[in-house]
């Protein structure tokens, strides 16, 4: 789902043949480019290179040989590193007003998978949940969404219960450090680790769905694969090359992603078991929505929960201070609670009954804000409610 909080982007066209850059918020530097010289600088992931990704995605989809000279200042009300996607906001953003500069047209679906694309000039290997849920995005429903092709699916959400946004005030920028490219190396050496033990061409397969697709078989069949084939004590180097029958140098130029070359142990059994799991309470998720139970409010906390702890034990993208925020809004009363976003950082997202709201609230101001000083200056923008068609609870398909 889509939140309120948005990227902003006030625009005058101009035949400067210079893209300028101001934000609004002092913090991040004007920056001015030729449209003729963009490049991204992927060691330095500074606001503005988020933006010419954007910028560049659309310049490349639609093969423009020249690009319109604009002046942009940017707004927005999205917590940075928070989890709730404010840097593919503003890719998408700048997208869209590149898309508006060169008096273009492409549909929504067409600007998700181009944004969702470009976001990776600055290093981050994302998919395109954040970008699709931007652009495809209704007022009153969820979406499931699918890849390949992109589709979005109404998913209506129980009434009767809200969604809290709680920000745990540690920030986590994806592109400025290895952690989550490092997940989706160890989710790509996993897929052909378990293609090559299914007698398949591994070298063409990169993801743990594409090779789910290849095979043919359930959810559930994939995870019984995963325990046969995959060992939980982490694989080296040297057992993976073995195995593939690779050199360390075809890892490294084939496999592994630029900010992952150092990388020695690698948790394969525990990020495809993750992968497949998480996957699986999707469409679990799902169903109980489709099918409104009485109890469908605990069934939908009690995946969320299970969620959490996945992402927590299997996947280990959680952090000291999510596990924290967590616990404490059980205690507060949600009904399932998990962190949203790449995680390392960021935000948890709480199913909570409606009626208990008010004293949820309250217990979490008191027992997470209220005993640290950064966490209470940081209160007001760090947590918030909104309800299904408004909200963040955000649909992991990894």
């Amino acid at each position: 789902m889509a939140i309120e909080q948005n990227i902003l982007a006030a625009v005058s066209v101009n035949d400067s043949k210079t893209i300028q850059l101001a934000n609004t918020d002092p913090k991040y530097k004007d920056f001015t480019v030729s449209v003729d010289g963009i490049s991204i600088d992927r060691e330095n992931p500074q606001w503005h290179y988020y933006f010419l990704c954007g910028v560049k995605g659309i310049q490349e989809h639609l093969s423009l040989s020249s690009l319109a000279g604009m002046c942009c200042v940017v707004d927005g009300t999205i917590p940075a590193s928070s989890g709730l996607s404010s840097s593919s906001a503003l890719v998408c953003c700048a997208g869209l007003v590149t898309m508006e500069a060169n008096q273009k047209s492409l549909s929504k679906v067409t600007l998700a998978e181009t944004c969702a694309k470009c976001e990776r000039y600055i290093g981050t290997e994302g998919g395109g949940m954040d970008q699709s849920i931007s652009f495809l995005a209704e007022e009153g429903t969820a979406k499931l969404i699918e890849f390949n092709p992109l589709r979005a699916t109404d998913v209506r959400l129980p009434d009767g219960a809200v969604f809290v946004i709680a920000n745990c005030c540690v920030e986590m920028n994806k592109a400025a450090s290895s952690h989550f490219n490092m997940r989706v190396v160890e989710c790509r050496i996993a897929t052909k680790l378990l293609a090559k033990a299914r007698g398949l061409d591994w070298s063409r397969l990169l993801k743990l769905g594409d090779l789910q697709k290849e095979l043919k078989v359930s959810l559930e069949q994939m995870l019984e694969l995963v325990e046969e084939v995959l060992h939980p004590e982490p694989y080296s180097r040297d057992e993976i090359c073995k195995t593939l029958g690779i050199s360390n140098e075809q890892l490294c130029e084939n496999i592994l992603s630029a900010n992952t070359q150092h990388a020695t142990d690698f948790k394969l059994y525990q990020r495809a078991k993750h992968v497949y799991g998480e996957a699986a309470r999707v469409l679990q998720f799902k169903a109980v929505c489709d099918s409104s139970p009485a109890n469908a409010v605990a069934q939908l906390g009690d995946l969320m929960n299970r969620s959490h702890a996945s992402c927590r034990d299997l996947y280990e993208c959680s952090c000291p201070e999510l596990d924290q925020l967590v616990d404490i809004c059980l205690q507060a009363g949600a009904m399932g609670s998990r962190l949203t976003g790449a995680g390392w950082g960021g935000c948890t997202v709480s199913m909570v009954p409606g009626e208990r709201i008010d004293s949820f609230l309250q217990t979490v101001r008191e027992s997470y804000y209220a005993t640290d000083a950064r966490r209470s200056a940081l209160e007001k923008q760090s947590l918030f409610v909104t309800r299904p068609g408004g909200g963040a609870a955000i649909f992991i398909e990894e």
